[in-house]
């Protein structure tokens, strides 16, 4: 009788019935936000963990995505959003673009404490950061500039952040989201800057805002936020429910649209986060009211 139960439960075990106490799938294809959170940007954090921030009130949520489950890192407020975001390993601090207010926050990613309060452009709109080894970069929709905010060694911030024309080959609509997401090369000695309105993806030198387009043939690239790998570039286009995948040439002087990633999930995704082989974004549902009960999640597919 006694082997007679442990088979039977085994198999239980292996084919999945229903045997109390069985945890769901690691890893969840969609992950539920609280209703109402009108997320934009995500970072992924140490381990499995991501952070997730609110357009409605500047809230920052950590996910573990292993489980699905969250919790509040940093409290909404009536003064301040969460746009684009970057996870600093050195020091384990969360970098946060603040929107229309001009700031770039820095939090604790482990308490959520606030580090520092950085005014960039009292009159722009800081859309995105990346952070390398010597700086973090900020993206302004509103004006042809960057802000680079200097960092040392160990990750602390070196000094007062300077503003960077973007030159060159950068375009400029007045009134329109032009800069908008950002990464670096490993070395962050070139930055690739996406411009949203007129759907072209630059080459940046960090120290002079010399921007290069990078030649994709004719296809228009409006994207949102940018995901390095390699010289895979992914460019979020919510307006399209799609992650564009771009095969950079060697130099990045030209680049090639090879596929775009999917989810029937998909709901104006704005920002995604790189984890092994899977791609996290967020669904902003830009044109649905922003109600407390509009349902929001973070969606997984696979690159």
């Amino acid at each position: 009788m006694r082997l007679a139960r442990l088979v039977t439960l085994a198999l239980a075990l292996v084919v999945g019935l229903a045997v109390p106490g069985v945890a769901a799938p690691p890893f969840p294809d969609v992950v539920q936000l609280p209703g109402g959170y009108f997320p934009e940007g995500i970072a992924i954090g140490n381990g499995h963990t991501a952070y997730v921030g609110s357009l409605a009130d500047g809230a920052i949520r950590s996910v573990d995505m292993r489980s699905g489950e969250g919790s509040e890192l940093v409290a909404g407020g009536t003064d301040r959003i969460a746009v684009g975001m970057d996870f600093d390993r050195s020091t384990g601090y969360l970098y946060v673009a603040g929107g229309p207010d001009g700031n770039g926050y820095i939090y604790d990613g482990a308490s959520g404490a606030e580090i520092a309060v950085v005014d960039l452009a009292p009159f722009g709109f800081v859309n995105d950061v990346f952070v390398t080894n010597d700086a973090a970069y900020f993206t302004d929709s509103f004006a042809p500039t960057m802000y680079v905010l200097p960092l040392a060694a160990d990750g602390s911030i070196a000094g007062p952040p300077s503003t960077v024309p973007l030159s060159g080959d950068f375009q400029f609509e007045p009134g329109q989201f032009n800069a908008n997401g950002i990464v670096a090369s490993p070395s962050g000695d070139t930055l690739i800057v996406v411009n949203s309105f007129f759907g072209e993806l630059y080459t940046v030198d960090p120290a002079t805002g010399i921007a290069s387009a990078i030649d994709l043939g004719g296809v228009a690239v409006n994207g949102d936020g940018l995901v390095l790998a390699g010289r895979s570039l992914y460019a979020v286009e919510g307006s399209k429910n799609q992650i564009t995948e771009i095969l950079l040439a060697p130099g990045w002087e030209s680049g090639t649209v090879v596929g775009a990633l999917t989810s029937d999930a998909f709901d104006v995704t704005t920002t995604a986060a790189r984890f092994g082989n899977s791609l996290y974004g967020v669904n902003a549902k830009f044109g649905t009211p922003p109600l407390p009960t509009t349902p929001y999640e973070i969606v997984k597919v696979t690159r």
